[in-house]
């Protein structure tokens, strides 16, 4: 079947195999990482493409339990800000349960050597990877979000999940537009069957629906992602919160939520041209928020009580974190709205609130982690004291032996304290005997072979070494638990420089002996529920719109429903001549291009001969030769007879546009009329072809219409001088 969960695809190209992101759902069932890990040991390189859980959130894991070795590349904020969606579904997961799947040291240690990549940047892989240039692009989904592009042999693999073509307020576009006829474009079907309103009628949507609710005295709780979507909805509210002059409190609570936007701050070149330019004119960044107040634990919620106030709360899912919790507490009031913004992960509790009609009672798991105390805290105290004894006494023995060890070994090396059995012997007979013992000193003695200290109880601290000097013993240079404590303040996490939002690393130092407790509950939904597209994904009509405009060679359709899948297929099929591919689960296919590319060398003697003319930034010529071999290599040598005249080519792209103001230039009279260029009184320049087609394989041509006349002669003249004859 297809499927809607958590993007992780497998792609080989000429034996170099690549994973295209690492996704997980936030149940996190390592169960569904079984096909993972049959291949994750012999993956070559990781791309990530966006930073959520869907598209990232099993790399800590995959890293720690499945061998997952491979150099990691990603974009800046897609390292920066999916670290911290990793740090914050850790702690919501650590509150409420005993995880251990996974530690902040493991996400830490899984994004310490991912490589950071700019937008356009071309990376050349070594070594296996050697010829193969991958190269992150614009995907206008979420910030830093990514379309690779990935070529090998002059041909283009382009894997393009979740692009948004529309420019938004804090993202520009995607730019997959500009892609000319990639040999594959790997790409999703989720939003084939969506088609979408009006942008600013969205917002005005959104922003009514919150403020009928406020009004009448109620609340709102969005359940949104830690660092992606949340991004767009924080600038929308804090924009018609200004306009309207509105003055309801607008809260956004996650772990990790000062440090989110401290980071998003310093983004502002991965943002929208207007951010960046208004930056640039009035030095005041888009992410200052006024009305939104950045909160880490609940208490300032609950000092508000039942005051109307907006809540965008970790996880989108409401399966664990701060949205679970206020969703039961907003539930049983009729005037409380929860509204989604995306659409939920199958298995949640969110999907299950999206259905038509929505269920009027649901049953939650409600935990929390309470300090021991009492008979519980005595009998932890007694474990751990026991655990301790045992691993003192343990320690203890191991030291002994080794000093034993040492001894022995020191004794035998030793030559003017070792005594030869024979010679022992032979002055034991010649001496006197006393106490039975017949080893007496000469140049020295030999201690008996259970003794660990022959003469007196003194135990010499000798040195163990090795190749690079003395071994170092690890307890000398342990930190005092206030040291910890003080150094753990000022930033845990060593992935985020230091910026782990304080309360947060507060409650990981928080010491004391806890335990979670749950219990179940049957929660009545009386409250509004609603959902709004805000997911930031093209459209189904967008998306086709794409494809016919890349006009790849083979399409691969991944990440969707059956029916959307089936319908993207149908239609990519009937309306051009794609082969498009939409393999299901664990499904492999064969995408091998149908070309053959070679690697030539050009030899000295040909490019002898070769006049080139400057276009640009590079040199072309028209070169006639024959395939020879040199060194084992193959070569492109002179041919072996005349070769025959060709007819002339025409090199350039024209716009008409640029050729209408070198026209007026030239003091000719010339208009727009009808998408053509009319010059003069009769002659007409225009394109004929499809305008889709681009590069070599385009169909385009440029047509003179008129009678012959000198206008004729000298416009066609002057549209020669627009190219390079060859």
């Amino acid at each position: 079947t297809y499927g809607e969960g958590p993007l992780c695809y497998l792609l080989a190209v000429d034996g170099f195999r690549f994973l295209l992101d690492c996704g997980w759902t936030d149940h996190c069932d390592p169960a569904l990482l079984q096909p993972l890990a049959r291949v994750a040991p012999t993956i070559d390189a990781v791309l990530l493409s966006h930073p959520d859980m869907m598209h990232l959130g099993a790399l800590p894991y995959a890293i720690k339990h499945l061998g997952l070795s491979a150099p990691v590349y990603a974009t800046e904020p897609v390292y920066r800000l999916g670290l911290l969606t990793m740090y914050d579904y850790f702690l919501s997961r650590w509150q409420v349960a005993d995880f251990d799947l996974f530690s902040l040291d493991d996400i830490d240690a899984a994004f310490q050597n991912v490589a950071r990549l700019k937008y356009s940047q071309n990376h050349l892989l070594k070594d296996k990877g050697e010829g193969i240039v991958i190269a992150p692009h614009v995907s206008g989904h979420l910030l830093g979000g990514t379309v690779w592009k990935i070529t090998k042999d002059g041909e283009d693999v382009v894997y393009a999940v979740d692009f948004n073509h529309r420019k938004e307020r804090h993202l520009n576009g995607t730019t997959l537009g500009s892609f000319v006829r990639p040999a594959v474009l790997i790409t999703d079907a989720y939003n084939a069957l969506n088609n979408q309103v009006y942008k600013r009628q969205q917002d005005q949507d959104f922003i009514d629906s919150m403020v009928k609710v406020l009004s009448g005295g109620g609340s709102v709780l969005l359940p949104v992602d830690t660092a992606g979507r949340v991004l767009e909805l924080l600038l929308t509210m804090e924009q018609y919160w200004a306009q309207r002059h509105l003055v309801y409190p607008i809260y956004f609570l996650t772990n990790v939520s000062t440090s989110t936007v401290d980071f998003v701050k310093s983004f502002l070149e991965w943002m929208s041209d207007s951010i960046s330019k208004s930056f640039e004119h009035t030095r005041d960044n888009a992410f200052l928020l006024r009305h939104v107040s950045l909160i880490i634990n609940k208490e300032e919620l609950e000092k508000l009580g039942d005051a109307p106030k907006v809540v965008l709360a970790s996880m989108s899912s409401l399966e664990v974190g701060f949205s679970h919790d206020i969703f039961v507490e907003m539930a049983n009031e009729a005037k409380n709205l929860v509204l989604f913004t995306e659409k939920g992960q199958f298995g949640t509790l969110a999907r299950m609130l999206q259905v038509d009609p929505p269920p009027k009672a649901v049953k939650v798991t409600m935990s929390k982690r309470v300090p021991l105390v009492g008979d519980e805290l005595k009998a932890y105290e007694e474990e751990q004291e026991r655990i301790k004894k045992e691993e003192v006494l343990k320690a203890s023995l191991s030291k002994e032996k080794e000093l034993k060890a040492s001894h022995e070994s020191n004794a035998k090396a030793s030559d003017p304290m070792v005594v030869d059995a024979s010679l022992s012997r032979k002055s034991s007979n010649a001496g006197s005997h006393v106490g039975g013992n017949v080893d007496i000193l000469i140049d020295g003695f030999v201690s008996p072979a259970t003794s660990i200290a022959p003469m007196f109880p003194f135990f010499e601290n000798t040195a163990d070494w090795d190749d690079f000097g003395e071994v170092i013993n690890p307890d000398d240079y342990m930190m005092k638990q206030d040291e910890v404590d003080n150094n753990m303040m000022l930033g845990v996490g060593d992935g985020m420089d230091g910026k782990l939002d304080e309360g947060s690393a507060r409650l990981l130092l928080d010491s004391a002996p806890s335990k979670v407790i749950s219990n179940e509950l049957t929660v009545q939904v009386k409250c509004s529920l609603a959902y709004m597209d805000f997911e930031g994904r093209s459209d189904g009509r967008s998306v086709k719109s794409v494809i016919a405009h890349v006009a790849p060679l083979k399409l691969v359709l991944v990440h969707g429903s059956a029916e959307a899948t089936e319908h993207l297929k149908m239609h990519c099929a009937k309306n051009s001549d794609l082969h498009v591919y939409a393999p299901q689960l664990e499904e492999t296919i064969d995408v091998t291009s149908d070309l053959c590319a070679y690697k030539v060398q050009l030899s000295e003697k040909l490019m002898s001969n070769v006049i080139s003319k400057k276009l640009g930034e590079h040199e072309i010529a028209w070169v006639d030769a024959g395939v020879g071999k040199a060194d084992e290599k193959l070569s492109l040598v002179p041919p072996s007879s005349i070769p025959a005249a060709h007819n002339s080519v025409l090199v350039g792209d024209l716009k008409l546009a640029d050729f209408k103001q070198f026209l007026a230039n030239k003091g000719l009279q010339v208009e727009f009329a009808g998408g053509a260029l009319r010059c003069g009184e009769y002659i007409t320049v225009r394109k004929i072809g499809d305008s889709n087609q681009k590069g070599s394989t385009g169909s385009q041509q440029i047509v003179i219409e008129g009678p012959l006349c000198e206008d004729y002669y000298k416009i066609r003249e002057l549209l020669y001088s627009q190219f390079f004859l060859l």
